[in-house]
């Protein structure tokens, strides 16, 4: 599947699949979360991730995306940890996802499902 954003409806995903195995996500920090290629639906038991529902993947997945123009939301020391909201755009400009990519924690983007819609990627030229 792709996901593409919801106002728009560019791809931000390459073609990604659900991740049925939760033992192949890594927390170490500076690590990939998700395998490239995968994603998961966030459910009530994951600690990482505040919301429920919301779509997870590896940064690498992402296309025709950006950072948030908004520089309040782009914290963290070595790269962005989140925690100021949603700081990743798609290519137009519309609010997608949070990038967790610093160096004291594992690297993903989750995306809240009311941002993007999924496509079947035969369906995408």
């Amino acid at each position: 599947m792709i996901l593409l954003c919801a106002r728009c409806q560019i791809p931000i995903s390459s073609d990604i699949r659900e991740l049925r195995d939760r033992n192949l996500i890594s927390n170490e920090d500076g690590s990939d979360f998700v395998p490239r290629g995968y994603y998961f639906i966030t459910r009530a038991d994951d600690d990482m991730i505040s919301s429920q529902g919301e779509f997870v993947l590896n940064l690498k997945d992402t296309i025709n995306t950006k950072h948030h123009s908004d520089q309040s939301r782009l914290n963290g020391c070595c790269a962005l940890d989140g925690l100021d909201g949603i700081n990743t755009l798609c290519a137009n400009g519309h609010e997608i996802g949070t990038e967790c990519s610093d160096c004291w924690m594992p690297h993903y983007i989750h995306i809240p499902p009311n941002h993007v819609d999924v496509v079947e990627s035969t369906n995408v030229a």
